[in-house]
């Protein structure tokens, strides 16, 4: 329309930002070299940047004596608004920055837990809270990792850590479990002596209540002979592997192949089975504070 007053972008109306950035270093240190060392530039560089803002403005900003400088009355009223302007901008990174640290969670979990319960869940974590960030510190063994490495353990036993305040999880019961395919090209097994005779897939039993194929016989009341293994493995996650590829039976913890049942990729073998008196708990290590993002994380790991 005639007449009409169009603003002027900033970009027309303001001098480089690189400029007064560098204006605002040298005028809080009061000396070019030292700004220059804060901002990783030259000297020289420094020194023509704010010699071109002068000559932009027409001011000078700086007296320049030997061996030091000192702002200008000129110098002393742009140095108020931009160190003012770059505050408030820095705090609003700053404000994001922490806004995004705080919708991380870190997650520490053994490599079952995290491959076999976890994994197949972050769709449905992803769909209800799509601002938390999980990260996942898995190690063979929780007992690894330190608490000030994360914001929240899951951990199988008593729920009696030092390091920690415990929440309960859920609990475990264990059976033995094979793939469909193995299991249709062997004779009916029903028994306890049955199962014993048959290709059993072991791992490594560990400190943290990992209980191995001779006390789950024991567990049931049956004296087992000595057993031979089709195959031993020292993850439990390459059991799982192994099973799933037909190579006989392993002894299945219900929270960690349920979702092999579902699917139909394992299933059981008898019925026989073991309530195991230790459970799964959400640990806080002492000292962190159980944000609103860590208490959504904590209520999506309930959810069955």
């Amino acid at each position: 329309m005639k007449g009409s007053i169009h603003p002027k972008g900033y970009r027309r109306l303001l001098p480089s930002l690189t400029a007064l950035v560098e204006f605002e270093s040298a005028a809080r240190l009061s000396s070019f070299t030292k700004a220059s060392h804060e901002l990783g530039v030259t000297q020289a560089a420094v020194s023509r940047q704010i010699k071109a803002l002068e000559e932009q403005l027409g001011v000078a900003l700086f007296y320049r004596r030997y061996r030091s400088i000192q702002l200008t009355d000129a110098g002393k009223e742009l140095n108020k608004v931009v160190a003012s302007a770059l505050q408030k901008i820095s705090g609003v990174f700053d404000k994001f920055a922490l806004e995004a640290d705080e919708r991380e969670v870190v997650l520490g979990t053994t490599a079952a837990f995290s491959h076999f319960h976890v994994l197949p869940r972050l769709s449905e974590l992803k769909a209800e809270y799509p601002e938390i960030h999980l990260r996942l510190a898995t190690l063979m063994f929780t007992s690894e990792l330190h608490p000030d490495e994360v914001n929240l353990f899951v951990r199988y036993g008593d729920g009696t850590w030092p390091d920690g305040k415990s929440y309960f999880l859920f609990d475990e019961e264990v059976f033995p479990v094979c793939s469909p395919s193995w299991l249709n090209n062997q004779p009916h097994i029903t028994s306890l002596v049955e199962l014993a005779s048959t290709d059993l897939i072991d791992y490594d039993s560990t400190l943290e209540g990992w209980m191995g194929w001779n006390q789950w016989f024991d567990l049931n009341d049956y004296s087992v002979p000595k057993l031979r293994y089709t195959l031993r493995c020292s993850l439990y996650t390459d059991a799982i592997q192994a099973a799933l590829h037909g190579q006989g039976v392993v002894l299945g913890w219900g929270r960690l192949v349920e979702d092999f049942l579902a699917t139909g990729k394992l299933v059981r073998v008898t019925p026989h089975s073991v309530k195991v008196d230790d459970s799964y708990y959400l640990v806080v290590p002492n000292g962190q504070e159980i944000t609103q993002t860590i208490h959504d994380v904590m209520s999506w790991l309930k959810q069955e």
